[in-house]
């Protein structure tokens, strides 16, 4: 005998017409619902939805309540989100508030926008031709032209057999789906990562972070093994490279002997440092990382997230090692300029060949996004005409220079590194101890130099004890001094 729901379908398929609707739904309800949604013609509605939402402009008002009600932040309490500067507009290095006052981005954002904030014409014409062309396709069931072309780029920028490419949204699925690639084609499960790194939001890669944010995935995910950097916070490995190098190398072999080779998928290591510091290994370490990995048959992955195109004034980071190239490289922000969300994994031949005829494991709706891929394969055509790479590269005596009158000038600052356009200063208290721990809420003494930097007219990236120095890529050297210029008197408020 049939169901009572077949029999609905027999009969209603003889009209034409099929009824989704279960039984004791109330249709005119859902209707009022739905009409209370639509755009309203007058000037207030008596439905859930403000007609201010079809207003051009909202009043301060507005704005002050959506932000102390309703929006929330991520990595910090949400409290100070009330209170936060709201950006109104950006051009070239620049970025302005609702009262107009002009703020030099110092730190690129979160060191992504590197081609500044005015877009390109040719990476604004690409993104509305694709739209116009084709908007969305799901990479899971059909490919897209530009898709081919950003990989073929890809390719041709990646040194060695980089040579497969697939396109996530962002750094942490960057670095989510290199997790899953080695491990898959390992067979094996533990991933090694250093304390002073930071890999990703989600729960496999804030796992493998090492830094403090770690702690918010409380049990997080398996098989993550932490190796110390070679810069650690309260000791030395040695007085010189040669030094440093022997004895970080042979740790971290007895870790892996100790650990065993077998169980050990990969070593996953930021090229360079990028919010812990910017660090760069001493000498030799990265090629002897490297060797261990072949000597033990062990994958490296190297995270590219923030060094990547161009940053320090090569392509990607870990050519500043010779001879060493990643098994897997990950890398986002730059890739962009951070005007669409998207980011890139790239793998060696081998790699690619096993998962010619097996599946990768990781996937999600917005990866290869078309609209995403014709913004970045502006980008990286743009940074490549334009040769900001070697802008970088030409612009880091500069930096060192600036940064050293820094260090001379304020007793507020330990010490401080640059390489290409990517520095950092280590800030110091009266005690001549670290401003204040990595993980600590701000401090008032941390706060009121915010709101000096501010009153400068710097705008940058700034997680005491360490303030990144990494402005666009676009910046001329009479911007690049200007803001060291208005670092130098924000500082005066933290010297002691």
């Amino acid at each position: 005998m049939r169901s009572a729901l077949a029999s609905v379908r027999a009969q209603s398929s003889k009209c034409g017409v099929y009824n989704h609707t279960a039984p004791g739904v109330n249709m005119q309800y859902i209707a009022d619902k739905r009409a209370k949604l639509e755009p309203p013609t007058h000037d207030n509605t008596t439905g859930p939805v403000s007609s201010k939402h079809w207003d051009e402009e909202w009043s301060r008002e507005d704005l002050q309540h959506s932000a102390d009600h309703h929006a929330m932040n991520t990595w910090g309490p949400s409290r100070p989100l009330g209170s936060a500067i709201l950006v109104d507009r950006a051009e070239g290095v620049y970025v302005y508030d609702k009262e107009g006052k002009q703020y030099l981005d110092w730190t690129s954002q979160a060191i992504c926008s590197n081609l500044g904030h005015s877009v390109p014409p040719a990476v604004k014409e690409a993104i509305n031709k694709q739209l116009d062309r084709v908007p969305m396709v799901y990479g899971g069931i059909g490919a897209t032209e530009v898709r081919l072309r950003l990989a073929n780029l890809m390719s041709e920028i990646c040194p060695g057999d980089i040579n497969g490419f697939v396109f996530p949204t962002g750094g942490g699925e960057a670095n989510e789906a290199a997790i899953r690639m080695a491990r898959r084609f390992t067979g094996k499960h533990k991933i090694f990562n250093q304390y002073r790194s930071y890999h990703g939001g989600t729960t496999s890669t804030l796992t493998a972070t090492g830094d403090f944010r770690r702690w918010f995935a409380e049990q997080g995910a398996t098989g993550f093994v932490k190796m110390f950097n070679s810069q650690p916070f309260g000791f030395t490995w040695g007085d010189n490279d040669e030094h440093k190098t022997s004895i970080l190398l042979s740790m971290l072999e007895e870790q892996i002997r100790m650990e065993g080779p077998d169980t050990i998928a990969a070593i996953m290591l930021e090229s360079i440092v990028g919010a812990g510091g910017v660090l760069v290994t001493p000498k030799g370490y990265m090629e002897g990382v490297r060797a261990l990995c072949d000597k033990y048959n062990i994958l490296l992955i190297l995270d590219e997230v923030m060094v990547g195109f161009g940053r320090t004034g090569k392509t990607w980071g870990f050519q500043h090692f010779e001879g060493v190239i990643p098994d897997i490289i990950t890398s986002a922000k730059g890739l962009s300029a951070a005007y669409m969300p998207i980011a890139v994994v790239g793998v060696r031949q081998k790699i690619k060949d096993f998962f010619m005829d097996t599946p990768m494991g990781w996937g999600a709706t917005f990866a290869n996004h078309p609209v995403a891929m014709a913004c970045a394969y502006e980008c990286v055509k743009h940074t490549l005409k334009h040769d900001l790479i070697a802008n970088s590269a030409a612009f880091e005596p500069i930096m060192v220079e600036e940064l050293s009158k820094i260090v001379e000038r304020h007793s507020s600052v330990r010490q401080a590194r640059a390489i290409g356009m990517f520095g950092c200063l280590d800030l110091v208290g009266s005690d001549a101890n670290n401003l204040q721990e990595y993980q600590s809420p701000q401090s008032p003494k941390t706060q009121e130099f915010r709101k000096a930097m501010f009153a400068n007219g710097l705008w940058g990236l700034f997680r005491p004890p360490l303030l990144h120095c990494a402005p666009p890529l676009v910046i001329t050297e009479e911007e690049l001094r200007d803001g060291f210029q208005r670092l130098d008197k924000a500082l005066e408020s933290l010297d002691h």
